[in-house]
């Protein structure tokens, strides 16, 4: 029997990823929050502007009831926020059509408006008697958060003080505002510099549309003394054009990545193509080598690439939990633990040094992740 998960598109893994990482709350309560989730416990949720209410039961028989008060956006971050997403014409477009992009959440934070919660943005109240901030029946409560994210992404909006009438009703009267009030023609004698600062600077002219793919690069040789080859050249180049396409389409600039990553990032398109054993060559390593490098980013990103290579000590106690979990599975074999390393028959999790879990299995002889990683070891079992 599959394990109940929490956030089933990429809004609802957002609130889940915020609410274990920047809302800074109490990590002991959180992983007991999750268990009474998945349980069914919480009942009567209700997500109002600026506040979240629902009941859970537990030891007693009257369930406990839960609110969350959430830090709603004052007037001057509104301002600001709907200044930001009105700049950006498809932003805005979506927004009215009901969709709401994924990239708002980046945009959103930038302008000092995060839509999803960071430290001190949660406050939550139960009438348990543990005083935990959050208690496990409060912690529960925000799990469930994250379904009614699922089924509409404009709750994010609403826990900050906006429903998404309210906030498309904004949008469009913005669109209607004037973007310039008309300027009096100046006198023929010329205008003071008084009021020439105090115009309104006029819009500047649209970006031509990006092209509709990569360019290629040109196939000339490189010379000799370089000791490049054509093909290399190209394949270099092609690469670098087809990025910069990709930041000039979507406005996200790739990471900086070691010499190692970005050849690895290469051999996962070159799995693909053809191409791994003439990159294997050329880097001087074994085409075995770079297809295990280059299966570890597919699967699992920076990090699982990084898991894979990587061994280090983490912290005592580290691996409590996640023993305990496999005992009480009845997963068969037994249980080794190697530095970051947990070992039982055909399952490995690892460690990474970011702090996430990833989930190895046997595959080509050999340990290979098989797919991202978790902030909770758990929820890769």
């Amino acid at each position: 029997m599959s394990r109940r998960g929490f956030g089933r598109t990429w809004w609802g893994r957002a609130w889940v990823q915020a609410l274990e990482g920047r809302a800074k709350l109490d990590p002991n309560r959180l992983p007991r929050g999750r268990t009474y989730a998945r349980k069914g416990l919480v009942s009567a949720l209700e997500v109002s502007a600026g506040e979240i209410r629902a009941q859970v039961r537990g030891s007693r028989p009257v369930p406990y009831r839960v609110t969350i008060r959430t830090h709603r956006f004052t007037t001057a971050q509104w301002d600001t926020l709907l200044a930001t997403l009105g700049r950006q014409a498809g932003y805005t477009a979506a927004l009215l059509d009901g969709e709401l992009p994924p990239e708002v959440a980046e945009t959103a934070r930038a302008a000092g408006a995060d839509l999803l919660p960071g430290p001190g943005d949660l406050k939550p109240r139960c009438s348990c008697p543990d005083f935990a901030d959050p208690c496990k029946h409060s912690a529960a409560a925000c799990y469930l958060v994250a379904d009614e994210v699922d089924g509409d992404p404009f709750v994010l909006f609403l826990l900050r003080g906006k429903d998404r009438a309210e906030l498309l009703g904004d949008l469009r009267a913005r669109r209607r505002r004037p973007t310039r009030p008309e300027l009096p023609k100046p006198a023929e004698q010329g205008i003071a510099p008084a009021d020439a600062f105090a115009r309104e600077p006029a819009d500047p002219p649209a970006l031509p549309p990006p092209p509709a793919a990569p360019g290629r690069p040109a196939d000339v040789s490189p010379p000799p003394a370089t000791g490049l080859r054509r093909e290399a050249l190209a394949a270099l180049a092609t690469d670098a054009a087809a990025r910069a396409w990709r930041l000039l389409t979507t406005g996200e600039a790739e990471p900086d990545l070691s010499v190692d990553e970005d050849l690895v990032r290469r051999a996962a398109t070159a799995l693909h193509d053809g191409t791994i054993a003439a990159l294997a060559a050329g880097a001087g390593m074994s085409t075995r080598e770079l297809t295990r490098w280059a299966i570890a980013w597919r699967e699992a990103g920076r990090g699982g690439f990084a898991a894979l290579r990587e061994t280090w000590q983490p912290p005592p106690g580290a691996f409590y939990a996640v023993i305990a979990e496999l005992d009480e599975s009845g997963l068969p074999g037994e249980t080794r633990i190697w530095r970051n390393r947990l070992t039982r028959g055909a399952l490995q999790l690892r460690l990474g040094r970011d702090g996430r879990w990833y989930r190895f299995t046997r595959r080509f002889q050999d340990w290979l992740p098989d797919g991202p990683g978790a902030a909770q070891p758990l929820d890769l079992l």
